[in-house]
């Protein structure tokens, strides 16, 4: 299993806001200090400008180098664009490694997921699955799936994939809840499974192995998880009913797809974050 990381993620932050680095920090020791997983540790690399312009507009770009926020929930930070840079660099990474035959994970911030082509929401700068999916494509991946288990839609990077030639894009999420969209399924390519809050366990982990079975039948050459673990019944940002078991539980059903596979740590806000993520890496690992 491939980590990659790059521990200057961790250097933007706005006081009581859920996007905290330390999270990552914990994560980061929880991952060093087990003996469960044999890691290997990368950096993220590069990403160049043509490679984000397949997902973003160059207006956006530039938008994000202006020392002002976004909205109400999305800060501008010094550097930040240099911060989604190095995000969207990992996803990159993790693809590629994926592709090569590793087990990937990355272990970054920012997330991406909300970010449209256009326009930075949501905690997300530039959208790290889209950038590489892609990336994929271009290089010559027939069919690329992103499947997307944050507990909030990713309307970016339905925004960016919807009806892409040789993408596939999934996403189990709680509605209503933030953005308020992925009520349905979308174009060709985009199908969404709305969750109520509060749904059982079990219901939930129904309609993810709905997901698993869109992405089983799509025969992808490469699978990118935009991984949130805000699904879990203590995450402070949603009103869902997961456990620490049900991620490793998911994890297990996405090795079970037996196709490359790169996961992106999209949210996740509970204290308990790093033991949902070594689940899941586990249920990756394990069979």
């Amino acid at each position: 299993m491939t980590i990659i990381t790059d521990e200057r993620c961790t250097g933007y932050h706005a006081p009581g806001h859920p996007e905290r680095p330390l999270r990552i920090r914990a994560t980061l020791e929880r991952l060093r200090g087990q003996s469960d997983l044999s890691l290997t540790w990368a950096e993220p690399g590069d990403v160049t400008e043509a490679e984000l312009l397949r997902a973003h507009t160059r207006a956006h770009l530039e938008r994000l180098l202006e020392p002002r926020d976004f909205d109400l929930d999305t800060a501008w930070f010094p550097d930040i664009a240099e911060h989604a840079r190095r995000s969207a660099a990992a996803a990159l990474t993790a693809s590629r490694r994926a592709l090569q035959g590793e087990r990937t994970f990355s272990l970054m911030r920012p997330p991406g997921h909300h970010a449209t082509r256009n326009r930075a929401m949501g905690f997300c700068y530039l959208n790290n699955a889209a950038i590489a999916a892609l990336a994929a494509r271009a290089e010559g991946v027939d069919r690329v799936a992103v499947f997307d288990f944050d507990v909030h839609h990713g309307n970016g990077t339905e925004d960016i994939l919807l009806d892409q030639p040789g993408t596939l894009y999934v996403s189990v999420h709680q509605h209503p809840c933030y953005p308020g969209t992925g009520t349905e399924h979308r174009g060709t390519n985009c199908r969404n499974y709305p969750m109520p809050p509060a749904t059982p366990a079990d219901e939930y982990r129904r309609a993810l192995e709905q997901a698993i079975d869109d992405i089983r039948r799509f025969q992808p050459g490469l699978l990118i998880v935009s991984a949130g673990f805000d699904a879990y019944v203590r995450d402070p940002l949603a009103r869902e009913t997961l456990e620490v078991e049900d991620f490793h539980w998911l994890g297990r059903m996405i090795r079970s797809l037996n196709c490359p596979t790169a996961s992106l740590l999209e949210g996740g806000y509970s204290r308990d974050l790093p033991e949902l993520i070594f689940a899941y890496l586990k249920g990756l690992h394990d069979l």
